[in-house]
């Protein structure tokens, strides 16, 4: 079951939920039919459940692509971890669990 506590994007609240955020964000540019997307989706959401240190988000690149070149998403998914209006670090691809935790303690 998908956690109440990833935030869904898009252009009108990605400013204020992302870019002025007190909380380190990151954000899943993903898209419907992309099945490495589909896959990841469960890790996702048991770091939402289980870290309180960072806040996961979900951007849909179909329905956001303006924001998805912005950021030179160019394969999906891709994992962009933003801190203080900024793009700290990034990753892409179906990662496992452990990748996504490195990712985090490394720049949190």
């Amino acid at each position: 079951m998908a956690s109440e506590k990833i935030i869904t994007l898009d252009g009108d609240n990605f400013q204020d939920s992302v870019l002025e955020s007190n909380t380190p964000v990151l954000v899943d540019f993903w898209a419907e039919w992309c099945g490495p997307c589909r896959m990841v989706a469960p890790t996702l959401d048991q770091l939402a459940d289980e870290r309180d240190d960072v806040q996961i988000a979900k951007l849909n690149v179909d329905h956001n692509q303006e924001l998805a070149m912005k950021y030179q998403v160019s394969s999906i998914p891709t994992f962009l971890l933003f801190q203080g209006g900024e793009v700290k670090d990034r990753a892409m691809g179906a990662l496992p669990k452990a990748a996504f935790e490195d990712l985090l303690d490394r720049n949190l």
